[in-house]
């Protein structure tokens, strides 16, 4: 198959170091074998791949998406070389999509426990919302996500723990004064605040506001759960928020007081999820256990559901 990866490597090697010569030197190969090589790929595929300014070597349109394309196909290999040499689970390298509500506040404790007992494990965790997680998960960016279930149908699906919702208010917000928790009847004609549509807490917390009698305007849809308290901070309405970030920051935050909500179904699971044709194994068992862990030192109540 041409070209060949050989071929690619000598492509990305004269990319990055933007000179033939110091490109053959690199590679441990003559000059004029290595331009030989890069004129037979642009034979074959039918286009220029560099061309010579007074800038010096310089990549053409086309060069440029062939390079990129490399690039990937080059790393991939060096992944399944990896992935097959290893013993670790995931291979060595696990890439996480994880909720902005829950990363921070949960991944510390689960991240020291794993390298604990897999020091030579890899872990990449990359923040999303709800929607561009199930896209990463399909497309294959992540190799598991946490997140709500009932947002990503056809995966292999843990549940993890359930996380109760709470409001925050201004510190001089007649829901303040309450000690005890809040009820549905406390939030009829209420402004309610919360992320953008992107994410599940959104339409949770839509669903809240109808069965209540709440308000929820895109006018006040933050971008972030410390936004939202700011906004609640100010008095323009009552911000809606997870369990897990309340016990972990909005608790401790002076400019707002806080209130778990003592409403039906004011609730949401969270779950680590795979795809539906991946296999689980051991490496998701100790994954699970790490999770539930961290969750139970944070009094979160645990799920042990499996679909």
């Amino acid at each position: 198959m041409r070209p060949t990866l050989r071929q690619l490597d000598y492509i990305v090697t004269v990319h990055r170091l933007g000179r033939f010569g110091l490109a053959a030197e690199a590679l441990n190969v003559s000059q004029p074998s290595l331009s030989a090589q890069i004129a037979a790929v642009e034979t074959e595929l039918g286009l220029r791949i560099f061309e010579r300014g007074r800038g010096g070597l310089q990549a053409t349109a086309k060069g440029e998406e062939l390079i990129l394309r490399a690039q990937k196909i080059l790393r991939d290999m060096r992944d399944l070389r990896s992935a097959m040499a290893s013993d670790l689970p995931f291979s060595g390298r696990l890439r996480l999509g994880v909720l902005p509500s829950i990363g921070p506040y949960l991944l510390p404790q689960v991240i020291h426990d794993i390298h604990r007992q897999q020091p030579g494990l890899r872990v990449i965790v990359r923040e999303e919302n709800t929607r561009d997680l199930e896209r990463g998960l399909k497309s294959g960016q992540f190799d598991l996500i946490i997140s709500t279930p009932e947002d990503h149908p056809n995966t292999h699906q843990r549940r993890l723990f359930n996380e109760t919702l709470w409001v925050a208010v201004a510190r001089d917000d007649i829901l303040a004064r309450s000690q005890s928790g809040v009820r549905a009847e406390d939030l009829r004609g209420r402004q309610l605040l919360t992320l953008d549509q992107g994410h599940r807490l959104s339409r949770i917390v839509y669903a809240l506001a109808a069965d209540c009698g709440g308000i929820v305007s895109d006018d006040y849809e933050g971008t972030t759960l410390d936004s939202i308290v700011l906004m609640a901070a100010s008095g323009i309405g009552v911000a809606i928020l997870p369990e897990l970030f309340t016990r972990r920051q909005a608790v401790f935050r002076d400019e707002v007081t806080v209130r778990p909500l003592q409403i039906a179904n004011a609730s949401r699971d969270i779950a680590l999820l795979a795809r539906g044709q991946d296999t689980l194994g051991a490496g998701h068992d100790m994954l699970i256990s790490a999770l539930h862990g961290a969750a139970q030192t944070l009094g979160l109540a645990l799920r042990g559901i499996e679909r």
